[in-house]
């Protein structure tokens, strides 16, 4: 079975956990607590193929500072940066967050393949209130060579689901090239990088 890590990452309030919620269990939940950090896990069938998927929700993270990713990237196959296009603070923030992925991809932390990235404007509801236009979004993951949707966790449940297929799909396609770039002794290093991660783990 085929383990998969997928970290979802945005500013406080861009609805991250209302995306991975929907996504898991087909509800929504507009209001949650941003103090405390979740993975969740979900058993799926993915083109025939069975998934161990575990996807990282963090708790609110800064806007402002240096802002760190060394355990994300370390941890995750691909990333899922969200933002709310009704807040334009949110989409300055998850361009930040793709510049710190697409940095780590050419500097210390470079993996032999890249992570799968998905740029995701959210509360597409709130359009009436919007502050980012789409071709904004368009343009920004262009720029840092990513795929981009806009929805609304709080209405568009297939839409939802139909992204982190996409991005499960293309983890799953970099797969194979890892496999066949892989060096000796990287299992043991990712098992270790995992292991002091996973500490941070939370049932939910």
């Amino acid at each position: 079975m085929a383990e998969v890590k997928v970290a979802v990452l945005g500013g406080s309030g861009a609805g991250k956990s209302a995306l991975a919620v929907r996504f898991l269990t087909r509800r929504f939940i507009g209001e949650y607590a941003s103090n405390a950090e979740c993975i969740y896990t979900k058993h799926l069938c993915l083109d025939g193929r069975q998934i161990h998927l575990e996807i990282y929700d963090p708790c609110s993270q800064p806007q402002r500072g240096k802002l760190s990713l060394t355990d994300e990237l370390h941890w995750a196959d691909g990333f899922i940066i969200v933002y709310d296009i009704s807040d334009r603070a949110s989409f300055a923030f998850a361009k930040a967050l793709l510049y710190r992925i697409r940095e780590s991809h050419i500097g210390v932390c470079k993996k032999m393949v890249e992570s799968s990235v998905f740029l995701v404007g959210n509360k597409q509801d709130l359009c009436h209130m919007r502050e980012v236009g789409w071709d904004e979004g368009q343009k920004l993951a262009i720029d840092n060579k990513c795929q981009f949707c806009e929805l609304s966790a709080a209405e568009h449940y297939q839409e939802v689901v139909a992204m982190f297929m996409k991005v499960l799909r293309n983890i799953t396609s970099n797969f194979k090239v890892k496999e066949k770039r892989r060096p000796s002794g990287s299992k043991s290093m990712a098992k270790l990088i995992n292991n002091m991660f996973g500490k941070r783990r939370k049932s939910v």
